[in-house]
């Protein structure tokens, strides 16, 4: 499975090699505050199957789980493109939005809800976590 993606002016490409290891949808206040007010949209894939071309900028702080969290985003446009925790350095955490269509992906689980505003909608069959939850099952590696 491969993926391609851009940020919204096209300065910045993705192509990723590989099934995500996890997707979520995020309730936190960054995430909030980041999406202009909804939750963050997100596909979780080891590093190393993330090629990045072109210029980005980051914007790091701690998030309520403590950890240290950086943004990468493209300096011309703005689009975020991908998240990275110095819990998880192994992972990047790419935003739906940078990936092209369509890419059939969806959240798997719904993190940080006790963020959630009251109006949020939550669809009830998805996995739920009130804060952080633990980081996804690394993925086993091809057999051969």
């Amino acid at each position: 499975m491969t993926y391609s993606g851009r940020c919204a002016c096209g300065a910045v490409t993705l192509k990723i090699g590989g099934a995500p290891v996890g997707t979520r949808q995020c309730w936190c206040r960054q995430c909030q505050q980041i999406a202009a007010g909804g939750p963050s949209h997100n596909a979780i894939f080891p590093s190393e199957a993330v090629s990045i071309a072109g210029p980005l900028r980051h914007s790091t702080w701690t998030a309520a789980s403590g950890n240290t969290l950086t943004h990468h985003f493209c300096p011309s446009c703005g689009t975020q493109v991908y998240a990275q925790s110095s819990a998880r350095p192994h992972l990047m955490t790419v935003r739906f939005g940078v990936i092209d269509e369509p890419h059939g992906l969806r959240p798997d689980v719904v993190i940080w809800t006790d963020e959630a505003p009251a109006w949020a909608c939550i669809d009830p069959a998805l996995e739920r976590w009130p804060g952080q939850p633990p980081a996804p099952a690394p993925t086993p590696p091809p057999a051969g």
